[in-house]
């Protein structure tokens, strides 16, 4: 056989071996198990694995964006009309969440930490200065006062109102994004604080948050189950919380955000516990998206998440006042925010009730913008991007214009001694006058007694006098004339 024939068999009989071997591996999923198995050993939270490093201090930089809605029509609002507010911000800080203390348990199947956030203002993403930018919104902590009287009788009421009206307090205040932020000492919470020493003399949306943690977390490591990976155990020490109505609702699930097992699939549900939100969510696959070349999987929260009981059986536990439910789209946290009537919703009222947004002049719910996504890499679930967007409201309802009612009240009441000074000035004038009045009314009628006597004394004289009397009878219309004349300087005297 000519030795090109034996090259051309040779080589055509390795091909065939070889695809045979490649379709036979493929079909046994030998490469694909051992990489998977390699990767779920790496995908651990123990020491040395290749993610432990990143988890501990995660890389990717994290950003933090407040927005603040400035009300531009108090006054009109109070009066019943819209209220209507313009959008003020990013104000953007770059957020850093080293994890600290952290520490492996139960024999190395699960590891516990803290993870404190420090934030530091990055002025060249944000559209304006902080320390100067003005916003002027609902007196959040006079809110939350009433709040906490709401079940109480008129007179306690009204006396809380008579004290704020005394400290000046209105329903609306006005203070910069940094005092709004990180804190500032209001007025009326200084006073409590006297009073009752446990009230905080400082109001802030995020105050004592920079260095601050959400509690420790306990983490299982995924070493004994890769879908266990980074799913928490226990939060502050327990495995359930006590918020809520039902243990559905109070149930810590999944993991913190942060990390997710490997090999994700399109079907799953990703279950996320946010202390923020005092609660667990679950996110769904929406789309594939490819974020700088690596592919990833979308996961969003659904409209159920924020359904109200009545549209989503799991929900009817997170109302805790069965009379005053409220619609799709909003969770009433007051609960873990020490009673203030703190409302969470997705910015803009997105996935809400239509409602909500139509309430409001200036909002507009928007896909794009306002929804809160995961972008896992499927194959080791690490995120690769991320975008969790939360609103912040405050629960008026009728109590808001109950409580300015009252601060009216208040406000006559803080003014009573004037008042009364006023209605004294006013009853003296009014005697005054009437004494005036009467002691013309007496006048005349000394006239006219003087008149009668001056008559009878005339009468009797011509008794004795042969003179002509200058009194005239009632009944002689000749001589009414010349008797007025002759009174007349009486009446002017």
């Amino acid at each position: 056989m000519p030795r090109s024939s034996c090259a051309v068999y040779g080589t055509a009989i390795t091909g065939v071996i070889l695809i045979v071997t490649g379709v036979a591996l493929l079909v046994a999923g030998v490469f694909q198990n051992i990489i998977n198995k390699r990767l779920k050993g790496e995908i651990t939270l123990t020491e040395g694995s290749k993610v432990f490093g990143t988890w501990k201090n995660p890389p990717p930089p994290v950003f933090m964006e407040f927005f603040f809605y400035n009300v531009t029509n108090p006054k009109e609002f109070m009066e019943g009309k819209k209220p209507r507010v313009n959008t003020m911000g990013p104000y953007t800080y770059r957020e850093y969440r080293p994890k600290a203390n952290v520490t492996f348990v139960e024999d190395g199947k699960k590891v516990s930490a803290l993870t404190p956030k420090t934030f530091v203002f990055v002025p060249e993403l944000s559209a304006g200065d902080p320390s100067k930018d003005n916003v002027t919104t609902v007196n959040i902590p006079a809110v939350a006062v009433m709040n906490k009287l709401k079940d109480s009788g008129f007179w306690v009421k009204s006396g809380m109102s008579m004290f704020m009206g005394s400290l000046g307090t209105t329903m609306f205040f006005t203070h910069t994004v940094n005092e709004l932020l990180w804190g500032f000492e209001d007025p009326l919470l200084s006073r409590l604080h006297k009073i009752k020493p446990e009230v905080d003399e400082k109001f802030g949306l995020m105050l004592d948050k920079n260095g601050s943690t959400d509690g420790e977390f306990v983490y299982f490591t995924g070493e004994q189950n890769y879908l266990e990976y980074g799913r928490i155990d226990t939060w502050k020490g327990q495995k359930l919380m006590s918020f809520w109505n039902t243990n559905q609702s109070n149930m810590i699930n999944g993991t913190d955000g942060s990390a997710f097992h490997p090999f994700l699939t399109k079907e799953e549900r990703l279950d996320v516990f946010t202390a923020d939100l005092c609660r667990s969510i679950h996110m769904l696959f929406e789309k594939e998206v490819k974020v700088k070349g690596i592919l990833a999987y979308r996961y969003t929260p659904p409209r159920a998440v924020l359904a109200s009981g009545k549209n989503n059986p799991e929900n009817e536990g997170f109302c805790l006042d069965p009379a005053n439910c409220l619609d799709d789209g909003v969770l009433n946290v007051a609960v873990c925010r020490k009673g203030a009537p703190v409302i969470v919703s997705f910015p803009h009222f997105y996935l809400g009730d239509k409602k909500y947004a139509d309430a409001i002049d200036g909002l507009s719910p928007v896909h794009e913008h306002h929804q809160t996504y995961l972008d896992l890499n499927p194959t080791t679930g690490v995120p690769v991007r991320a975008a969790k967007r939360a609103q912040i409201n405050i629960l008026l309802d009728r109590s808001y214009f109950k409580l300015h009612k009252l601060l009216t009240i208040a406000f006559i009441a803080a003014n009573f001694p004037f008042i009364l000074v006023a209605l004294g000035v006013i009853l003296l004038l009014i005697s005054i006058l009437l004494y005036i009045r009467s002691c013309q009314k007496k006048v005349i009628q000394f006239d006219s007694f003087f008149f009668l006597l001056l008559c009878l004394s005339q009468t009797t004289a011509k008794s004795e006098t042969a003179y002509s009397p200058v009194c005239a009878k009632a009944d002689d219309p000749g001589e009414k004339n010349g008797t007025y004349v002759g009174l007349s300087p009486v009446e002017k005297s």
